[in-house]
């Protein structure tokens, strides 16, 4: 069942992208996803490629798509004094490579493609199948069907505004002054530090490419 809804809350935000392989679930935080055509139905999405969830849906051409909806307007399921910058430090700042990111989780969903989902921080799921990928140089971008897609709340989506004013972390304090430029990463606030940022630089904290870092007065 496909509730139009749902895919409206994908027109902009930022999203929980789920896979799994064998008997792992992973996922991570993406903020390019979009419908692309409605007849056929298609969705596009962008995945990093040092992400293991972007290997997962690579071999099993399968995926859940969640967008994250604002912590303040879902009192009903979030604490009003939950930090909303939870689910990044859960799902976008450590690796699933050394981290089960699905350990003790106190729901056990899943939709019909057998992949998990948490309701807690969402207002929809979207399970979707591959049905092309296309190589980008750092991302890939994967092309899928719809199979399933419901609305969960009634929240709004996280705009990528939201995300800056509410929830982005502060820029790390620059280091004492050694000549040398500094870099901050307008995605997760992490600043790198050196003669020049190397254009294939990813951010190790949330995996962001070279690009979405900005030069610091």
């Amino acid at each position: 069942m496909i509730d139009n809804k749902a895919l409206f809350n994908i027109s902009y935000g930022l999203f929980v992208l789920v896979a799994r392989q064998g008997e792992k679930d992973n996922a991570c935080i993406i903020n390019v996803a979009q419908q692309v055509t409605s007849d056929p139905l298609q969705l596009m999405i962008c995945v990093n490629k040092q992400n293991l969830t972007h290997d997962m849906i690579l071999r099993t051409l399968k995926f859940n798509l969640c967008p994250l909806c604002e912590v303040s307007a879902q009192p009903t399921t979030l604490h009003k004094d939950e930090d909303p910058m939870k689910p990044f430090q859960h799902f976008g700042f450590q690796s699933g490579k050394t981290v089960d990111k699905f350990a003790n989780c106190e729901v056990e969903l899943r939709t019909d493609n057998g992949l998990r989902y948490l309701p807690k921080y969402i207002n929809s799921v979207i399970s979707c199948v591959v049905t092309k990928s296309i190589d980008l140089g750092t991302h890939t971008m994967f092309i899928a069907m719809p199979m399933e897609a419901k609305v969960l709340s009634d929240s709004p989506s996280i705009t990528y505004a939201y995300y800056q004013q509410h929830i982005k972390p502060k820029p790390a304090a620059a280091p004492a002054a050694t000549g040398k430029k500094k870099w901050v990463c307008e995605v997760c606030g992490y600043v790198y530090e050196g003669d020049e940022l190397p254009t294939d630089f990813v951010c190790p904290w949330c995996k962001h490419p070279a690009s979405d870092f900005k030069l610091m007065e």
